[in-house]
Protein backbone atom coordinates (compact mmCIF):
# COMPACT_ATOMS: atom_id res chain seq x y z
CA UNK A 1 0.00 0.00 0.00
CA UNK A 2 1.29 3.45 -0.91
CA UNK A 3 0.13 6.78 0.47
CA UNK A 4 1.00 10.09 -1.18
CA UNK A 5 1.03 12.82 1.45
CA UNK A 6 2.02 16.46 1.73
CA UNK A 7 3.84 17.92 4.72
CA UNK A 8 3.60 21.71 5.01
CA UNK A 9 6.55 23.69 6.29
CA UNK A 10 5.85 25.31 9.66
CA UNK A 11 5.10 29.01 9.82
CA UNK A 12 7.98 31.15 11.03
CA UNK A 13 10.63 28.74 9.71
CA UNK A 14 12.71 28.67 6.54
CA UNK A 15 10.42 25.82 5.41
CA UNK A 16 7.32 28.04 5.53
CA UNK A 17 5.35 28.19 2.29
CA UNK A 18 6.57 24.80 1.09
CA UNK A 19 4.23 21.83 0.77
CA UNK A 20 6.56 18.88 0.57
CA UNK A 21 5.50 15.58 -1.02
CA UNK A 22 6.13 12.48 1.09
CA UNK A 23 5.38 8.93 0.00
CA UNK A 24 4.68 6.32 2.67
CA UNK A 25 5.12 2.66 1.69
CA UNK A 26 3.46 0.05 3.89
CA UNK A 27 4.48 -3.60 3.76
CA UNK A 28 2.40 -6.63 4.66
CA UNK A 29 4.14 -6.53 8.05
CA UNK A 30 2.60 -3.20 9.00
CA UNK A 31 1.93 -2.30 11.83
CA UNK A 32 4.61 -4.63 13.20
CA UNK A 33 7.11 -2.79 10.99
CA UNK A 34 7.04 0.94 10.19
CA UNK A 35 6.30 2.31 6.75
CA UNK A 36 9.17 3.70 4.74
CA UNK A 37 8.85 7.43 4.13
CA UNK A 38 10.39 9.22 1.18
CA UNK A 39 10.73 12.76 -0.03
CA UNK A 40 11.65 13.33 -3.70
CA UNK A 41 15.20 12.34 -4.66
CA UNK A 42 17.90 14.91 -3.82
CA UNK A 43 15.69 16.60 -1.20
CA UNK A 44 17.97 18.89 0.82
CA UNK A 45 17.85 17.93 4.50
CA UNK A 46 20.40 16.65 7.01
CA UNK A 47 18.29 13.57 7.80
CA UNK A 48 17.08 12.69 4.31
CA UNK A 49 19.20 10.42 2.11
CA UNK A 50 19.82 11.35 -1.54
CA UNK A 51 17.30 8.60 -2.38
CA UNK A 52 14.67 10.58 -0.44
CA UNK A 53 14.45 8.09 2.45
CA UNK A 54 13.74 9.79 5.77
CA UNK A 55 16.00 9.00 8.74
CA UNK A 56 13.76 9.43 11.79
CA UNK A 57 13.88 7.41 15.01
CA UNK A 58 10.13 6.65 15.08
CA UNK A 59 10.56 5.02 11.65
CA UNK A 60 13.40 2.86 12.90
CA UNK A 61 14.54 1.68 16.32
CA UNK A 62 11.88 3.68 18.18
CA UNK A 63 9.00 2.25 16.10
CA UNK A 64 5.94 0.98 17.98
CA UNK A 65 2.80 -0.36 16.30
CA UNK A 66 0.80 2.20 18.29
CA UNK A 67 2.41 5.12 16.40
CA UNK A 68 -0.23 6.74 14.20
CA UNK A 69 0.10 8.21 10.72
CA UNK A 70 -0.63 11.61 12.24
CA UNK A 71 2.33 11.17 14.61
CA UNK A 72 4.57 10.13 11.70
CA UNK A 73 3.63 13.14 9.59
CA UNK A 74 4.00 15.55 12.52
CA UNK A 75 7.36 13.93 13.32
CA UNK A 76 8.49 14.52 9.74
CA UNK A 77 7.22 18.12 9.84
CA UNK A 78 9.11 18.73 13.11
CA UNK A 79 12.24 17.14 11.64
CA UNK A 80 12.30 19.67 8.79
CA UNK A 81 13.26 22.59 11.02
CA UNK A 82 14.89 20.51 13.76
CA UNK A 83 17.36 18.21 12.02
CA UNK A 84 19.49 15.80 13.99
CA UNK A 85 23.10 16.43 12.95
CA UNK A 86 24.19 13.47 15.11
CA UNK A 87 22.52 11.20 12.54
CA UNK A 88 23.34 12.72 9.15
CA UNK A 89 22.02 11.04 6.02
CA UNK A 90 23.31 13.49 3.41
CA UNK A 91 26.81 14.95 3.18
CA UNK A 92 25.91 18.19 1.38
CA UNK A 93 23.10 19.16 3.76
CA UNK A 94 25.17 18.16 6.81
CA UNK A 95 28.19 20.16 5.65
CA UNK A 96 26.10 23.25 4.95
CA UNK A 97 24.19 22.89 8.23
CA UNK A 98 27.36 22.56 10.33
CA UNK A 99 29.71 24.85 8.39
CA UNK A 100 27.61 27.43 6.52
CA UNK A 101 24.21 27.97 8.13
CA UNK A 102 23.35 31.08 6.05
CA UNK A 103 23.78 29.05 2.84
CA UNK A 104 21.82 26.11 4.30
CA UNK A 105 18.93 28.41 5.22
CA UNK A 106 19.03 30.05 1.77
CA UNK A 107 18.81 26.67 0.03
CA UNK A 108 15.98 25.55 2.32
CA UNK A 109 14.00 28.69 1.40
CA UNK A 110 14.69 28.05 -2.31
CA UNK A 111 13.51 24.46 -1.89
CA UNK A 112 10.32 25.66 -0.18
CA UNK A 113 9.61 27.84 -3.22
CA UNK A 114 9.90 24.78 -5.49
CA UNK A 115 7.05 23.09 -3.61
CA UNK A 116 4.21 25.65 -3.42
CA UNK A 117 0.68 24.81 -2.35
CA UNK A 118 -1.42 23.23 -5.07
CA UNK A 119 -4.57 24.95 -3.79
Amino acid sequence: MVWKCVVPGKEGTDWEGGYFPVTLHFTENYPSNPPTCKFPRKFLHVNVYDSGDVCLSILGDAWKPSITMRQILIGIQDLLDNPNPASPAQDLAYDLFTENMPEYRKRVRQQAQRYPSLL
